[in-house]
C-alpha cells in the first residue's frame, strides 16, 4: 500500500513540475512578449491534456494580451504593485512596532509574521518588474 502511494506522489509532482515549466516563457523574451509565451505554452499543456475549460480561458487570456498588453502599461502596473507592496511593509512595520510598544508577545509574534509576509509579496513584484 505504502508503495502505491508513494508511486502515486511521484507521478503527481511529476506532473505539476511540468505544469509549472509549462507557465514559463521561452527564456530571453521580457514585457508582453513573456506573459504571451507564457500563455501559449500553458495554452499547449492544457490542450495536450483535453482541459476544455483552461483552453477557453487561455484563449480569452491570449487574446486579450494580443489586443491590449503593451509593455509600457505592463511596467506602469508592475511599478503599481512595487509600490503598493512597499505601503504595505511600511503599514506591517507600524503595527509591529505598536505591538512591541504595548509588550504583548503574541500579537508581536502575529505583526512580525504578517510584516515578513509583506517583504516576501515586495521581493516578488520586484522581481517582476524585470520580467
Amino acid at each position: 500500500m505504502k508503495l502505491i502511494s508513494s508511486a502515486v506522489m511521484l507521478a503527481v509532482l511529476g506532473l505539476s513540475t511540468f505544469a509549472v515549466q509549462a507557465a514559463q516563457p521561452t527564456p530571453g523574451l521580457t514585457g508582453c512578449a513573456a506573459k504571451r509565451s507564457a500563455i501559449e505554452n500553458q495554452l499547449e499543456y492544457a490542450k495536450a491534456h483535453n482541459n476544455a475549460g483552461q483552453i477557453r480561458g487561455l484563449e480569452k487570456a491570449l487574446q486579450e494580451n494580443t489586443e491590449h498588453c503593451t509593455d509600457e502599461g505592463l511596467k506602469e502596473e508592475r511599478e503599481q504593485k512595487v509600490r503598493k507592496a512597499e505601503s504595505e511593509v511600511k503599514e506591517r512595520e507600524a503595527d509591529l512596532k505598536q505591538a512591541q510598544a504595548k509588550g504583548d508577545s503574541s500579537k508581536i509574534t502575529k505583526r512580525e509574521n504578517k510584516l515578513a509576509e509583506a517583504k516576501a509579496e515586495l521581493e516578488a513584484a520586484k522581481a517582476e518588474l524585470n520580467k
